[in-house]
């Protein structure tokens, strides 16, 4: 059979577009009998758009809690229907708050200029926490319920991720540097390899700035020695992960494990975010902390070293 390269994909596309590992769709097509690949002139798998299309909506029901095993074998068009059930059951659930709506509009409107400009005016109103807490954190779960049911293009979520990207780092930057000198804990936020989201870490990294940290940043998929390395060179007290529901949970878990084994007992490792194995099996020795947590957090640490302080002669 010939295949049209121009619209089909090879299983590395498919990995980088959907967030599905090639061992993955290896293991499905054995296990499931989908996806089935044809193979190009040199016996490379490839997978045809359709393909391709259901793959896709596959990956938004395990986002959304389901198994692979009991979605798999539907068509798109039903299981199309099963992530709009879903999400909109989520979303009933959480009830979002109605203020929320004319930024999700924007976002479908492509009013993306709109969308930063009135992102920027409620921060100027509510400040820097409670604009990260009460309007982006239940923005952006609205945002991924919206793609999740294919309310959203995935380019529209991702138009979405650059603007309030950019009202985030501006607003980060506007803030002082704490100086570590004066009790200020110095703080490395980054991700796991595997865990290309990073919103959630700006996010993280906007509420520990309000709170007087000294952040370091090195942005998304930092391979875990490379972590390790920085956390030693940049003297550092807690190293801040940031988890998306996309997540590998064994992935997760043994990250934060191999990890806390690397790193000096005296630094903290914090972790966070939508991937739902964190709370069902904290790893020991990792705070496990929503936003709303991170204020406590950083507090805690302060009154220990205090206390640690004291203490010596």
């Amino acid at each position: 059979m010939s295949v049209d390269s121009t619209i089909s994909s090879t299983i590395s596309d498919v990995e980088r577009d959907i967030g599905v590992a090639k061992e993955t769709l290896r293991v499905w097509e054995r296990r499931y009998d989908f996806p089935q690949p044809l193979r190009d002139p040199h016996g490379e798998r490839i997978y045809p758009v359709e393909q391709v299309r259901k793959l896709r909506l596959v990956k938004r029901l395990l986002d959304l809690g389901f198994r692979p095993g009991k979605v798999i074998q539907f068509s798109a068009e039903q299981l199309q229907k099963m992530a709009e059930h879903a999400a909109g059951a989520r979303s009933q659930r959480t009830s979002p708050p109605a203020s929320l709506q004319p930024y999700l509009q924007m976002c479908k409107a492509h009013e993306m200029e709109a969308l930063r400009r009135k992102l920027s005016q409620a921060l100027l109103v509510m400040g820097l926490k409670s604009f990260v807490t009460d309007l982006a954190a239940p923005l952006t779960e609205l945002v991924g319920e919206a793609w999740a049911s294919g309310q959203l293009a995935v380019f529209e979520e991702h138009l979405y991720t650059e603007s309030l990207t950019m009202v985030l780092r501006s607003a980060i930057f506007s803030v002082p540097q704490a100086n570590a000198n004066h009790g200020a804990p110095r703080v490395l936020l980054t991700t796991l390899p595997q865990e290309r989201h990073g919103l959630g870490l700006l996010m993280a990294e906007a509420l520990c700035v309000v709170d007087g940290t000294h952040c370091i940043s090195l942005g998304v998929q930092t391979p875990l020695l490379d972590i390790v390395d920085a956390a030693r060179a940049q003297r550092i007290d807690v190293v801040a992960l940031s988890f998306s529901a996309a997540m590998n949970p064994r992935h997760a878990l043994d990250g934060l494990a191999a990890l806390r084994s690397r790193l000096p007992p005296s630094v903290q490792l914090w972790a966070g975010g939508d991937c739902a194995a964190l709370k069902r099996r904290t790893p020991p020795s990792v705070q496990v902390l929503e936003l709303t947590d991170i204020s406590g957090a950083i507090a805690a640490w302060r009154a220990r070293a205090a206390l640690a302080a004291d203490a010596q002669p």
